[in-house]
């Protein structure tokens, strides 16, 4: 590599900014798996989940926007506070589809970032751990897997790149078909901890969790 392809790479690459786009339930249907020990405080729990997870990518340095994806006016309101981009579900025709039109929103905003998809069911992410697995390094598309390492928690798509999603059951094996490649670094649990089950959000409680997410697991006796 000549010099001035190395001074290209490395000023150019590592300031690499992405939108992402976080798709959030209709919290009536959010977190059913969560309804026995959750009870009344399941749509809060949904709720606070996501706001713990947008807050946190919000305050990483390599986010520049984060863009929610929902049809419900709470978390709409709340997570705009916040400082994220709100957009309705336009193509109203299941999840890819509408992280697909996030990003096409992301691309709009800024034309020379990356965009990806992020997961709403990580409490306890870390701004820094998410920095890490989205530092930019090739190649063009990858992914980070759930802990369960069945499904995704994140994915990217650098500028110019196709972005295609391919969330749903077995998604780390659809990924990987589409030939996203795989992110697994040591000291990154937080961005692959999502919680879909109490036994989920008992081991995001111990990894330490925002504050809106704590507040509500301490009103859940199963899990005091």
């Amino acid at each position: 590599m000549s010099t001035a392809a190395g001074s290209s790479a490395a000023h150019g690459a590592p300031h690499l900014h992405w939108s992402l786009v976080v798709p959030v339930k209709v919290l009536a249907r959010a977190k059913t798996r969560m309804a026995g020990a959750a009870g009344p405080h399941r749509e809060a729990l949904a709720l606070a989940v996501a706001a713990d997870t947008v807050a946190a990518a919000l305050r990483c340095d390599r986010v520049r926007d984060v863009i929610v994806v929902t049809d419900d006016p709470l978390p709409a309101a709340d997570l705009a506070a916040l400082g994220a981009r709100v957009v309705p579900d336009v193509p109203d025709a299941g999840l890819n589809p509408a992280l697909v039109y996030g990003a096409g929103r992301g691309r709009e905003l800024s034309p020379d970032g990356g965009v990806g998809a992020l997961s709403a069911d990580l409490p306890a992410l870390r701004p820094d751990d998410l920095a890490r697995a989205s530092a930019p390094r090739p190649p063009c598309r990858r992914r980070v897997p759930d802990a369960a390492g069945v499904g995704t928690t994140l994915y990217t798509a650098r500028p110019g790149v196709p972005f295609a999603p391919a969330f749903g059951g077995g998604s780390r094996a659809a990924h990987r078909s589409r030939g996203a490649a795989e992110i697994l670094l040591p000291g990154t649990d937080s961005v692959r901890r999502d919680v879909d089950t109490p036994d989920d959000l008992r081991t995001a409680l111990a990894l330490g969790t925002g504050p809106r997410t704590a507040e509500v697991a301490s009103r859940l006796p199963s899990l005091a």
